[in-house]
């Protein structure tokens, strides 16, 4: 048995061997029985927590730290035999590619977790994560280009020669694509300006609808009529946006005109009556209401008041309940409005009673006294 255990194979005897599959067999087995004793029951108490850290912890120890540990302990057994150099350089590169693999996944995952737990929070959370695509591909990309850039300079690789070409390319590659590029900057300035989010009204220019989706070149618009209105983000940037979402209150203004024959009395009760009209709806804040000026064919009273609430579909009721409370007021004091210069509300004055022709009595009466 002595002897076997001495026997030399490739510059390691049977014990060396032995000693490094030991160290690396029984280091797996315990990294495994504490992935499903101690890693199972940190998750379960992790999902009693209102919190998600925790989760987010455990979850990163078993997807990323665990896999490094396990390989960083086969290359630890490994060093026990004594390899060839060249043996040795592949197993230090397989090594550095494998940790420095799982080491930009953890960095990856770090910052995507950041970046939704800082959204959620926002409103429509959930719809702005649907965003992070474009924005996690680019970050990814960055990630993985330096991440190889500093494999290759601890490989004792060149890198200056890489950077230079990177530089070189990337300059190329602007020219080329200088529409592209300026769809996905801007996406960047949309993205941390927020002039918009998913879920707002707005008005592009003439185009208006309801935001449903940014991307890294185009975004996506729900406009009135039913159909996908497609915009470059350059575009978008570069024009003048209206975010009806965001305004805080509406201002609405609308001139009455009352027919010229209403008499001064009636004239001086109109703003009001229209002032009290107004302030009767809710949510309202009333600002004037004047005889602002003579026109060609009628009085004009011009109203202003602010819908504290930015749904259009709450003004038009509101506007809705005020134009037939003034049709009501208007009609029991009798002012009249005129709708254009030949047409009023005021009714048309009786007709005359039609002439009637004297009885046959009266005439044969009237005849008799003539001749006499």
């Amino acid at each position: 048995m002595q002897g076997l255990l001495d026997q030399v194979y490739y510059n390691n005897t049977v014990r060396d061997y032995l000693i490094a599959g030991g160290v690396i067999v029984l280091s797996i087995l315990l990294l495994r029985t504490f992935k499903r004793v101690i890693i199972k029951r940190l998750r379960a108490a992790a999902a009693k927590t209102e919190g998600t850290t925790d989760d987010f912890i455990i979850d990163g120890v078993d997807r990323f730290a665990l896999p490094i540990i396990q390989f960083a302990i086969i290359y630890w057994g490994l060093n026990f035999l004594d390899l060839s150099t060249k043996a040795e350089r592949v197993i230090d590169v397989a090594t550095s590619v494998i940790i420095t693999y799982f080491v930009l996944r953890l960095i990856s995952s770090v910052i995507m977790t950041l970046l939704e737990s800082r959204i959620r929070r926002q409103e429509h959370g959930e719809d702005k994560i649907k965003q992070l695509g474009g924005l996690m591909l680019v970050i990814n990309i960055f990630i993985w280009v330096i991440g190889v850039i500093f494999l290759l300079d601890n490989m004792g690789k060149d890198v200056t020669t890489i950077i230079a070409g990177l530089g070189i390319g990337g300059i190329a590659i602007a020219l080329a694509a200088q529409n592209i590029l300026g769809d996905l900057f801007n996406y960047f300035v949309i993205y941390f300006d927020r002039p918009f989010e998913i879920g707002d009204f707005i008005v592009v220019d003439d185009k208006m609808g309801t935001v449903e989706y940014l991307g890294i070149k185009t975004t996506r618009i729900r406009s009135l009529s039913g159909e996908q209105i497609i915009i470059g983000n350059s575009n978008l940037t570069g024009s003048r946006i209206h975010n009806f979402k965001r305004m805080a209150s509406r201002r609405i203004v609308f001139t009455i005109n009352i027919d010229f024959r209403t008499p001064i009395e009636k004239l001086k009760t109109i703003p009001v009556l229209l002032k009290n009209i107004i302030e009767q709806q809710k949510p309202i804040r009333f600002d004037r209401a004047h005889f602002a000026a003579y026109g060609d064919w009628a009085l004009k009273f011009e109203v202003v008041y602010f819908v504290l609430d930015p749904d259009f579909n709450k003004y038009m009721d509101i506007q809705q309940a005020i134009n037939l409370k003034i049709r009501e007021e208007f009609e029991k004091n009798e002012i009249f409005i005129v709708t254009s210069p030949h047409t009023s509300l005021i009714p048309p004055p009786p007709a005359p009673p039609p002439a009637q022709e004297p009885p046959a009595s009266a005439k044969a009466t009237s005849g008799v006294g003539n001749k006499e």
